[in-house]
């Protein structure tokens, strides 16, 4: 629903407040003159100062606003406290980030977080809700026009630019009936809803595996090497001295049914050299801890420096840096000439695993438990592929490896679906809220 905005337009001075061209484009509202309203007359400013004689620090809860509308409470280090003046904001009201405003940063209070508390940095309103729905004022600030009309309005010298609050609170909005706020607002929260829960389907897929895992291991083993808080090993055993490295050892010495990965998979170290053909665009994929490996950008291959890998369906990669917390995924469907960083370490199955199976084995807590005592280094610990193959696992039979790869691609199924109508849900809203459709 973003517009695409004239490149020429006419404009008289009589309706200029600034002399700024990208503040010209206004946000064409399709909606009567009696709906609009300004959004000052629908917010009271709270302004109640927390008395710090009555209060200890660690009584308060300091939050985080981000720029798509949600807020975390922020976790402040034992021992350290904010020395400037603090105020109250209670469940219900509306905060927003002042820098942030001109990227959406505005928030509501959850229910039943208590002593909330923010610095001058914000302000904190008060939503009359008589003629308000706080949630559709919420999703109002959150469409993309919306947003691109606040970051056209941001004043003050670079790098510290942001939307006065007078402007923000004379801005006009429509204000329909509050039954009508509701019905837009149910439409955005049972598509969010839906995405949600598609999102638990999966995370269940990878629990219960994570669950057959430790049940495994704790009916196997002949130590409880993930629990115990010492460890005792024979010189033999070992083949460098360091905790990581004996924790390993007492693992796999713990699992004898168990088998290292390197039985099942080896590293895929193809190398392109993109320059080759210097105009083509190369596709280049990453990897998180969120997403798995997801399209990350297209390339010149003449602005390649390094030849990069190659990587293909059902292979996997990671980073090595990162794959203690969850950096690690499998490839999806991806074009012929794909290709990742040299930096991250690839590999794919020989035989014995489906791949579907590892996807979800590599996202366990027990798998990135494993991940933690066989990375090697001092500060900025890795592990490479040859570190990742030695570490043990249970060999499950492929019948309950491919139950494992067929719930996971349900709930992948399920996760594609409801983002498709979550973007289509999110476009509807949009179009409820500047007027130009109508609630049916």
């Amino acid at each position: 629903m973003t517009r695409t905005l004239p490149k020429v337009f006419a404009v008289r001075f009589t309706d200029l407040e600034r002399w700024d061209p990208a503040s010209f484009h206004q946000i064409d509202w399709h909606w009567p003159e009696k709906e609009m309203t300004p959004i000052g007359s629908l917010l009271e400013v709270r302004k109640e100062k927390v008395d710090r004689s009555q209060y200890a620090f660690s009584e308060l809860q300091p939050i985080t606003i981000h720029f798509d509308g949600s807020i975390e409470r922020r976790k402040v280090a034992p021992g350290c406290e904010y020395t400037m003046t603090l105020f109250f904001a209670y469940p219900g009201d509306i905060i927003v980030s002042k820098i942030d405003l001109k990227n959406g940063a505005v928030a509501i209070v959850p229910e039943r977080w208590e002593n909330v508390v923010v610095t001058n940095h914000f302000a904190v309103y008060k939503p009359d809700r008589s003629r308000l729905v706080p949630e559709y004022f919420h999703r109002l600030i959150q469409t993309n026009f919306f947003k691109d009309y606040l970051w056209r309005n941001k004043v003050g010298a670079e790098g510290r630019k942001e939307v006065k609050l007078d402007f923000f609170e004379s801005i006009e909005i429509p204000l329909p009936p509050l039954l009508v706020q509701e019905a837009i607002v149910a439409r955005w929260q049972q598509a969010q809803m839906e995405r949600q829960a598609a999102r638990v389907a999966l995370q269940t897929v990878i629990d219960d595996l994570n669950t057959a895992l430790y049940a495994h291991y704790y009916a196997h083993r002949q130590n409880d090497v993930l629990r115990r808080r010492w460890l005792v090993m024979d010189w033999k055993d070992l083949g460098c001295w360091d905790v990581k490295t004996a924790r390993a050892t007492a693992f796999r010495l713990a699992t004898p049914i168990f088998e290292p990965l390197g039985n099942f998979v080896e590293e895929a170290t193809e190398l392109v050299k993109p320059w080759d053909e210097p105009e083509k665009d190369w596709p280049v994929y990453g990897v998180n801890n969120k997403e798995g490996v997801f399209f990350s950008y297209y390339q010149k291959g003449q602005a390649f420096n390094a030849p990069y890998k190659r990587i293909c369906k059902d292979w996997f990669f990671h980073n090595p840096t990162r794959s203690s917390v969850g950096s690690l995924g499998i490839v999806p469907d991806v074009p012929e000439d794909a290709l990742t960083s040299p930096e991250y370490q690839v590999w794919r199955i020989k035989h014995g695993l489906i791949p579907g199976y590892v996807d979800v084995l590599i996202n366990t807590p027990f798998f990135i438990e494993l991940i933690q005592f066989h990375r090697v280094g001092a500060v900025k610990q890795r592990l490479y592929v040859s570190n990742l193959m030695e570490i043990p696992i249970p060999t499950f039979p492929l019948e309950e490896q491919q139950r494992v790869a067929d719930a996971r691609a349900a709930a992948l199924n399920r996760i594609v679906l409801a983002e498709q109508d979550a973007a289509k849900v999110a476009t509807e809203v949009e179009a409820l809220i500047l007027g130009t459709r109508s609630l049916s």
